[in-house]
């Protein structure tokens, strides 16, 4: 296999590994989010049953790993603040799914209590978010209506989530106490400097699975500079996963996938497929993924390669 750890941002590395071969791609699918429901999109899963179901169509198009909000079964447009829905999520998925890496969420709802995100690391996944930021929301949420499970009034929400180095440090050390290998999510290029204090206290291990978010509230432009600016700062052993929200997503992934990294697609961050199209299925934009990624002449990675690239281990029965 091809060495995955390289500058993602050296040209001399770049034409080296395209005339040698790139490693497989893996393909995060990002299953549902917490925030959009299925008033914007009738295929985002909310339910366990769903969620599940969503995730093994995405398995089979070439998911090798899956990022989960799990949401709460009494009120589906909100979160998960419990480890009991967690491990019913988590274990739906594993019944369907048994190799696929599961990656749950702190980030979850703007509302929730820093106790209530850390809800997910019992229920036995082997990778969870680790956010390096503050985050800054600001957004109206459009009226659900019945039949819709669980109606709600339109939501206008104002909010910061008030990360701190404490905070972020105290997630890192609780995840390496389950053995659950951080995504770090980095919005701009301050987070350098928190994914690199995380490093120096040794609360994190490589290859460091870190994730561009571009086009997020805050986070920086979804753009070609802002994401190369981005690299620059990546520590030597680096594993780079890309996401960009929206229409955004497409361009963003299709340059992760020919600069030699990884791609995270899904109904979490994109409710359309093409302009006035919506997604039909998680497994649709997968698929994409996909062929995208053998046009550019890179193979997709199974479960068993992500997760050597990755070094983690099999958390399935």
């Amino acid at each position: 296999m091809v060495n995955e750890q390289w500058d993602y941002t050296d040209s001399y590395a770049f034409m080296e590994r395209v005339r040698e071969g790139m490693p497989p791609v893996i393909i995060c699918c990002a299953c549902n989010g917490g925030v959009q429901g299925k008033e914007y999109n009738e295929n985002i899963p909310e339910t366990a049953d769903e969620i599940a179901d969503s995730v093994y169509d995405a398995y089979r198009a070439g998911a090798s790993m899956v990022h989960v909000h799990a949401r709460d079964p009494r009120n589906l447009h909100g979160p998960a603040r419990t480890l009991d829905v967690w491990q019913a999520v988590n274990g739906k998925i594993r019944e369907r799914c048994p190799d696929i890496i599961i990656n749950n969420t702190t980030g979850a709802s703007f509302d929730m209590t820093m106790e209530e995100r850390l809800s997910c690391l019992d229920a036995k996944p082997e990778m969870a978010s680790l956010n390096l930021a503050p985050e800054m929301i600001r957004y109206k949420l459009k009226e659900r209506k019945a039949p819709l499970l669980h109606p709600r009034e339109v939501v206008e929400v104002d909010g910061c989530v008030p990360w701190t180095y404490k905070q972020i440090s105290w997630y890192a050390t609780e995840m390496r106490k389950r053995g659950i290998k951080p995504e770090l999510e980095i919005y701009h290029p301050g987070c350098a400097w928190v994914y690199r204090d995380l490093i120096s206290q040794g609360l994190v291990d490589g290859p460091y699975w870190i994730q561009t978010v571009m086009g997020y509230q805050t986070s920086s432009y979804p753009t070609v500079q802002s994401t190369i600016d981005l690299l620059r700062d990546f520590p030597k052993d680096g594993l780079w996963l890309c996401s960009g929200i929206g229409p955004f997503q497409l361009p963003l992934t299709t340059l992760a996938t020919l600069m030699g990294g990884h791609v995270r697609v899904g109904l979490e961050d994109n409710v359309y497929y093409r302009r006035g199209e919506k997604v039909k299925s998680n497994g649709q934009l997968v698929e994409r993924a996909v062929r995208i990624a053998h046009e550019l002449g890179r193979e997709v990675a199974t479960p068993a390669e992500a997760r050597n690239l990755l070094g983690i281990f099999d958390r399935s029965p």
